[in-house]
């Protein structure tokens, strides 16, 4: 009996999973990104950017070892974070909480070896340059976090569509 319980329970998560899943690769069709889950493999690292408007536009990197086995280099605007500080130098809250191991679904632009773009577009309506992206924690339970680059302080430093 016991087995047979902790059976359904597994059956039930994956089920929920996969749906969770399935409802968020549409949420990001429909933001015109690309989906891309799996589980960090490198922690973030800050990376200078280039100045707009008296703002730093750096960068925060990781690693993502994604479920086709691949591994991705994501890249990931600070500007959106919103721990973000003007022209701090170190990875922003929230995103210094994302660990070695962490599952993460991310909506954003594919590019060469990675993906960038993986931040909300500042409410334009979005473009597959210009999608509506996240960058998500997956809990182990299956159930998805809220975006980790939702901010929108520095929207102004861009022209709106």
């Amino acid at each position: 009996m016991k087995s047979f319980a902790l059976m359904s329970a597994t059956i039930l998560f994956v089920t929920l999973s996969a749906h969770a899943l399935a409802d968020d690769a549409a949420d990001c069709k429909a933001a015109d990104g690309t989906l891309l889950t799996g589980h960090v493999v490198s922690a973030p690292t800050f990376k200078d950017g280039m100045f707009k408007r008296g703002v730093e536009l750096s960068h925060t990197h990781l690693n993502l070892k994604g479920t086709d086995g691949r591994t991705y280099d994501v890249a990931i605007d600070n500007v959106f974070a919103s721990g973000y500080q003007k022209n701090v130098k170190g990875v922003p809250s929230p995103l210094n909480t994302i660990q070695v191991g962490d599952a993460l679904e991310l909506c954003g632009i594919p590019f060469s070896g990675g993906i960038h773009w993986v931040h909300n577009n500042c409410g334009d309506t979005p473009t597959p340059s210009d999608p509506n992206g996240w960058i998500k924690k997956v809990s182990a339970d299956g159930s998805v976090g809220q975006n980790l680059e939702a901010s929108q302080t520095y929207c102004y430093l861009w022209p709106h569509h």
